[in-house]
């Protein structure tokens, strides 16, 4: 069984790997061609971006798990769950929106121009499809991963800390500065980290607003110039960047200097906002909520009620079934591998299995067009190895069994989500006592027995958690999806695309409004258990 598992780990990780062979490959004309003109603008517009996006989630997230923890103002409890749910709207839907809101032809200008009589060129506006409005529209969607981790690093703050720094004469905001933020650094870095890697790996945004970024630059070279190796190349770099990213935070989370001793840590006392500082913080909670969700979610609500005669017809529900059976075939098929991995780590402990294991797991953070790049060249060159054989042997024409179906994506999904699934598995098997396993085997029980008849009846929940996360990921995945699609196969995601692409965004709503219900439905159950953690 070990032997099994192992060869299934190494299928996983091929992709991966194989993007990792073209850092070896002789350059070629096109590589040379990209390296000289517009290698360094991927560069620097990706790191641009990356920055940026980091800096406005680290300045969104940090206050809002402040204002939330540790302080006292109207509506905290609201804020403190419904600030997650920009979680549930990809980036890409939210810049659809704000587009069609901001845009010339959009109601904020349209209304600009009718109050004060203004023509085209009387006036400037912001440019909503720039780098700038790439920044913007991404810090809105990814600052809930620092407001999470930056909570519950400030919950786990003892209370004898913040009454030392207060018995000190510090003000509430030297003590946030000088004691609170410091003892959350390792938490905060962790989310800033997963921010980065999220920006690298958006495609939707960067490509509608026009922003040169290798997920972009790797598309056109795949679709464009129809040239694998230099693809592959470009995918290469970008995963570089992804893996020095999770070294540093490794790293500076290794480097964490400060420490905290006492385990007393309920908050009885927050500090009370009064006058300015409270109209404040409820300010500030109001316009994020507003501006990250409620727009967004309006917007879309009220342009699929406009389109719905011509949006929910039979193609809207074609592309709705194959969205949710695709959804649902690879959540079973990522969650059923998980499971067979996360037993295979607990029955042994050799570590090499747990690294080629770990391996595994690091399809989440290598973006969705680089694992499509990886998946599409092994599995298409064995599809013209097997069919010219088929050819020669038989004078059959097998055409493309793996690349030309859905079996590729949900070969490149369970690449791509297998972490998010193995790491909920992982915490339900945690809560299983060893000495079941024990008891099971003495009364004769095969490992796998075990596993159907002890571990999975206990650790339901934690499926239903990892089946339901993989479920909605792959809603929401784009890029991955636009360029290992089959023919003819559409699904929400790439609907939602094509009619952004052709400025038809009213028509986009009711398909982008789909996915963001789908979205809710974890960041809702998430919001829940944070609430009942809180009251608790």
């Amino acid at each position: 069984m070990r032997f099994s598992l192992s060869l299934l780990v190494l299928i996983i990780i091929l992709p991966i790997l194989v993007i990792l062979a073209y850092l070896f490959t002789p350059s070629s004309a096109v590589w040379q061609h990209l390296y000289d003109t517009v290698l360094g603008t991927y560069v620097t517009q990706s790191a641009i971006l990356m920055v940026g996006v980091g800096f406005g989630s680290l300045v969104l997230g940090i206050t809002s798990a402040w204002l939330t923890t540790l302080c006292d103002f109207p509506l905290r409890r609201f804020f403190t769950w419904s600030l997650l749910l920009p979680m549930a709207i990809p980036a890409y839907i939210i810049a659809y929106t704000y587009t069609g809101f901001l845009d010339f032809a959009g109601p904020v200008q349209t209304v600009l121009r009718e109050l004060f009589n203004w023509s085209y060129g009387d006036y400037w506006f912001p440019e909503v499809r720039s780098l700038t409005g790439a920044v913007i529209m991404l810090s809105l969607v990814l600052y809930p991963y620092v407001y999470l981790l930056a909570r519950s690093a400030f919950l786990s703050q003892a209370d004898s800390v913040l009454e030392a720094s207060q018995s000190l004469g510090l003000s509430p905001w030297q003590s946030f500065k000088r004691v609170s933020l410091p003892l959350a650094r390792p938490a905060i870095i962790a989310g800033l980290s997963l921010v980065m890697m999220e920006t690298l790996a958006d495609f939707g945004t960067v490509q509608y607003f026009g922003v040169d970024t290798f997920t972009t630059g790797i598309y056109r070279t795949w679709f464009g110039l129809d040239e694998n190796s230099a693809a592959g190349q470009l995918s290469a770099i970008l995963l570089i960047f992804v893996f020095t990213l999770m070294i540093l935070e490794r790293w500076s989370r290794q480097q964490a200097r400060y420490h905290q001793t006492s385990q007393r840590v309920q908050h009885s006392k927050r500090y009370t906002l009064k006058s300015g500082s409270l109209f404040s913080a409820l300010l500030f909670c109001s316009l994020l909520l507003l501006f990250s969700f409620l727009i967004p979610v309006i917007l879309l609500s009220h342009w699929a009620w406009l389109t719905m005669d011509q949006a929910f017809d039979t193609e809207f529900l074609t592309l709705a079934g194959n969205s949710l059976l695709l959804a649902a075939i690879t959540a079973i098929t990522v969650v059923s591998i998980a499971v067979l991995l996360g037993y295979g780590l607990r029955i042994y402990k050799q570590k090499n299995f747990a690294f080629l294991v770990r391996l595994s797991t690091l399809g989440y953070a290598t973006p969705g067009v680089v694992v499509a790049v990886g998946v599409m060249i092994p599995l298409s060159w064995i599809d013209h190895r097997v069919d010219a054989f088929m050819d020669a042997t038989f004078g059959i024409s097998t055409g493309l069994l793996l690349s030309g179906t859905i079996f590729i994506l949900i070969f490149a999904y369970t690449v791509r989500f297998m972490s998010v699934a193995l790491q909920s598995v992982e915490s339900g098997l945690s809560k299983v006592r060893p000495s079941l396993d024990q008891a099971a085997q003495t009364l004769g029980c095969q490992p796998r027995q075990v596993l159907t008849r002890i571990h999975i009846p206990i650790m339901q929940g934690s499926l239903l958690t990892a089946l339901l996360i993989v479920f909605v990921d792959v809603m929401k995945e784009l890029p991955a999806t636009l360029i290992l699609r089959p023919f003819n196969f559409n699904t929400l995601a790439i609907r939602a695309y094509e009619l952004a692409s052709d400025e038809r965004l009213m028509e986009a709503a009711s398909s982008a409004l789909a996915i963001v219900a789908t979205g809710l439905i974890p960041v809702l159950i998430l919001s829940y258990s944070i609430s009942k953690q809180a009251r608790s």
